[in-house]
């Protein structure tokens, strides 16, 4: 377990990357309406790959073969391109609302996998909220009901891609800069939208305010990339993960106030239930935390 200094700064990161998101991601759909989701992908990630690539430039990162061919990069930087088509491509067919509040389910996943994958402790009341997480989610999803998407579908493929993504960034060697796995993520989603223009119904002229709200939520974009990194190995996973959820808020503020969405009682219900189960594993989370502080103190 790490310091709480070392977690506070992991929790303010990423409630920073979250913001960032959140602004990326209303970005998208302004623009959706007159582009397809590759064209979106490929503007908007050779726009972030410029703006990290100006960064590097200045800094100077030190860069390594080894770092590479490291292959927890590699899963990083694939899971990265996958999660960004399955959510992009969503955002233009779903409301920010709806698609945010399903994202919600992010950190309960991550968790899951922290338990599974890298022998994190998680309890029997953790397991439970997970399992309240995910009911949450189908309250929002609706399967077989009136107002169900199966654009929702590709918003639940992106949160374990995600997941995925954010816990094999936990693995990245610790000399691996920032700025190179950003890049090559940046990369990876640019090359892919690229991939699917023609499939998605071509390229078409972009607008003057398409290219600033692009270069918008590239800038935004680049500060999230950059603070999710930085908060995912600076922190305990289970510790930071809750705060994923200050992104709904943006969103649906965003997409009420800026998209004129309208919220219904299936998404407040399934979004509550979602955060209440991510809230309670916090609580578990930092009470565990303090009684093990508590009882190295009292051995030592």
């Amino acid at each position: 377990m790490l310091s709480d200094n070392h977690n506070f700064r992991g929790a303010s990161l990423m409630a920073l990357a979250m913001a960032g998101f959140a602004l990326n991601d209303a970005m998208v759909r302004v623009v959706a309406a007159d582009m397809n989701a590759g064209q979106i992908m490929l503007l908007r990630g050779a726009l972030t790959t410029l703006i990290i690539a100006l960064f590097a430039w200045r800094t100077k990162p030190s860069v390594s073969l080894s770092m590479l061919r490291d292959r927890a990069l590699l899963l990083r930087t694939l899971c990265e391109a996958l999660a960004a088509m399955t959510y992009v491509h969503a955002l233009s067919l779903l409301p920010l609302s709806n698609a945010a509040s399903i994202l919600q389910a992010l950190p309960l996943v991550v968790t899951m996998g922290a338990a599974v994958f890298l022998g994190e402790k998680v309890g029997w009341r953790r397991w439970l909220a997970i399992g309240t997480g995910f009911a949450g989610v189908l309250v929002i999803i609706r399967p077989g009901g009136d107002g169900f998407s199966a654009a929702s579908l590709l918003v639940v493929a992106s949160v374990f891609l995600a997941a995925a993504r954010d816990l094999a960034t936990k693995r990245i060697k610790a000399g691996a800069p920032t700025l190179l796995v950003s890049g090559a993520a940046s990369i990876a989603v640019t090359l892919s939208g690229a991939l699917l223009v023609a499939p998605l119904g071509g390229w078409r002229t972009p607008a003057s305010l398409d290219l600033a709200a692009l270069c918008f939520g590239a800038l935004m974009l680049f500060t999230a990339y950059q603070t999710l990194i930085m908060a995912m190995r600076t922190g305990d996973i289970s510790f930071i993960a809750p705060f994923r959820y200050t992104s709904l808020l943006w969103s649906i503020l965003l997409g009420v106030v800026f998209l004129g969405e309208r919220l219904d009682m299936w998404i407040i219900s399934g979004a509550g239930i979602v955060v209440v189960a991510g809230v309670y594993m916090f609580y578990r989370e930092n009470k565990l935390q303090r009684q093990t502080a508590s009882a190295s103190k009292t051995i030592s």
